[in-house]
């Protein structure tokens, strides 16, 4: 683990009511080899293999675009929600039915938690410190994966793309459509805002340089960057290192990032 020297001074924490955590959530919370929720159900047997053939062809068509730093963000931004709207709309063409995405998201193969994140939750959770997961996967496998792990917690506010179904059909996508080059826009009700109002400092977790823009920095008293490298991301780890504070490679876990941010767990061991 890398911990960047401007971060030093700040660490441990030991005033957990003035924080709170923005995390993305596949491969930031599950591991880096774990299905992106938008892939779980291509690997489904009972899924039309039309859909599967469509699917392939708008990531072959979209995925080049989204990693080319070439294109400004603003074109990328308008690709990535065309693809994301199109996928939908596929779910919507196939007529793929909720008790599918339900017997998909049961099948433990397909997401794992990195090791000790199950701990990090839960750490969250008694210590009363608000979990906001902004997430350009399908939040109804990141709900259901939470439910069935037991730890989908009351400190927990999951902002993704949820399903719609339609007498159990799906039908679309509740509110706007989240990808990854709009985490900045996403709205958070009211009840959460009420929340986190005294909780001027954040800790943020990604595993992408576009989860940085879940957080606007220049609202906060202090934003601490966590970021994990993945074997697809490990040809940027110089960009990663400059913009993360603590940086995780593949192998390592949640404990070492629980040691290094709070001052109550290196106490209890």
């Amino acid at each position: 683990m890398r911990l960047s020297n401007k971060i030093k001074d700040a660490l441990p924490i030991d005033t957990l009511d003035k924080y709170y955590v923005v995390a993305d959530f596949d491969k930031t919370i599950t591991t880096g080899s774990s299905m992106t929720s938008w892939s779980i159900l291509a690997k489904s047997e009972d899924v039309p293999k039309e859909y599967i053939e469509d699917r392939q062809k708008l990531y072959d068509i979209y995925r080049p675009i989204e990693i080319d730093s070439s294109l400004d963000r603003e074109t990328v931004s308008k690709e990535m929600y065309t693809w994301f709207k199109s996928h939908v709309e596929l779910f919507v063409k196939y007529k793929i039915p909720e008790s599918l995405f339900n017997k998909a998201a049961l099948d433990k193969r397909k997401m794992e938690f990195r090791s000790g994140a199950k701990e990090f939750l839960s750490y969250l959770h008694e210590n009363n410190i608000p979990l906001i997961i902004i997430s350009a996967g399908i939040g109804n496998f990141i709900e259901k994966f939470l439910e069935m792990n037991d730890c989908y917690y009351d400190n927990i506010y999951i902002s993704s793309n949820i399903i719609e179904f339609t007498d159990g059909i799906a039908s679309g996508v509740a509110n706007n459509i989240i990808h990854s080059f709009n985490k900045n826009e996403v709205s958070l009700p009211e009840k959460i805002k009420e929340r986190i109002k005294d909780r001027e400092n954040v800790i943020l977790l990604g595993d992408q340089l576009n989860d940085l823009n879940m957080v606007d920095e220049t609202k906060h008293n202090r934003v601490i960057k966590v970021g994990f490298i993945t074997s697809e991301t490990e040809k940027y780890k110089s960009d990663f290192e400059k913009a993360f504070d603590i940086l995780l490679e593949e192998n390592e876990d949640y404990s070492d990032v629980m040691k290094t941010l709070f001052k109550e767990v290196n106490k209890n061991e």
